[in-house]
């Protein structure tokens, strides 16, 4: 997210923007599906992180103070945090290209499950009985979800294999939540996003000489460089929404984008999900909303000064 330079209570207008940042992400996730793995990972990744800086600086240009706001004293934590995100993208758009959208979408709600765990592990942050249930519902809705593909039902092979890739893909984001956790008190929101991205692009460059092709025609060339624009937009529709809300009420928002993956997986690719993926996927929003209601009630303890906080 890039610094918020101002705090309005709107919550109406917060809830729209949130919305319409899954969607603007829902909509990179389904370009870069539409292009069935014709392109290399890393040329895919670079139009998503070099297209995306485009809108992303644009925004913050308009915002103002851009040079102190990309000011950095912890390099290598960006380091760090960058090289986590670089494998959680080049995972999810590697499961992305074998998994339908709403399971893929539907497995990466569980990174607030392992954030938890790895907060508690690493930060170590005190997790009450609240939220370690909810952790273990979560792991119940995981087993359900990804079980399908293991063949708990039906349907092993590729779709398997793709389902333990994008697992593993999230297990990496949480771990850049709780690196993002360690590093924004010193760090702002934009050299966060910009120096992850930045480190993208030249990730993804180094792949070159290893089999980039030129866009087949001009419909990919342009999903290529939409996948990046609609990833700055959402980034930005994000952003905003955090500048007229509190994260705590924009949290269950979130799953918005399992509506989106719904319908544009039945419009663009003729995906319907199935009951067990939308059973799992169910078990886990609730166990991610319990999660997000008991951080706010930790937050407000701590904004409060109670020297006594209640683990959540």
């Amino acid at each position: 997210m890039i610094e918020r330079a101002s705090h309005i209570h709107a919550p109406l207008r917060a809830i729209g923007f949130k919305v319409a940042a899954t969607l603007a992400f829902s909509v990179m996730a389904a370009s870069v599906k539409w292009l069935e793995g014709r392109y290399p990972v890393g040329e895919v990744i670079f139009f998503r992180t070099f297209f995306a800086l485009v809108p992303v600086l644009a925004f913050a240009a308009v915002a103002g103070n851009m040079r102190a706001q990309l000011s950095t004293r912890r390099p290598m934590a960006h380091v760090q945090r960058s090289g986590l995100g670089i494998a959680a993208m080049f995972l999810s758009f590697i499961a992305l290209s074998a998994l339908p959208l709403a399971d893929w979408t539907a497995i990466s709600f569980a990174m607030p499950i392992f954030a938890v765990v790895l907060a508690a592990l690493w930060l170590k942050e005190k997790v009450g009985i609240w939220r370690w249930s909810a952790v273990a519902a979560g792991f119940l809705g995981i087993i359900l979800m990804v079980g399908e593909h293991l063949g708990l039902q039906a349907g092993a092979g590729v779709m398997s294999f793709a389902a333990l890739i994008m697992l593993a893909s999230t297990m990496f984001s949480a771990c850049v939540i709780v690196t993002i956790r360690e590093i924004s008190a010193t760090e702002t929101s934009l050299a966060i996003v910009f120096y992850f991205m930045l480190a993208c692009t030249l990730a993804s460059l180094v792949t070159l000489p290893f089999g980039w092709l030129w866009p087949m025609t001009w419909e990919d060339g342009a999903v290529l460089v939409l996948t990046g624009l609609a990833g700055g937009l959402g980034q930005i529709f994000n952003t905003t929404s955090y500048r007229y809300g509190e994260p705590s009420l924009l949290a269950p928002f979130d799953y918005a984008a399992m509506v989106w993956a719904i319908a544009l997986g039945f419009l663009l690719f003729s995906e319907v999900p199935s009951p067990m993926v939308l059973s799992g996927a169910s078990i886990v929003i609730a166990a991610g909303i319990v999660i997000a209601m008991r951080e706010r009630r930790r937050h407000k303890q701590l904004a409060s000064g109670d020297d006594d906080v209640t683990p959540a």
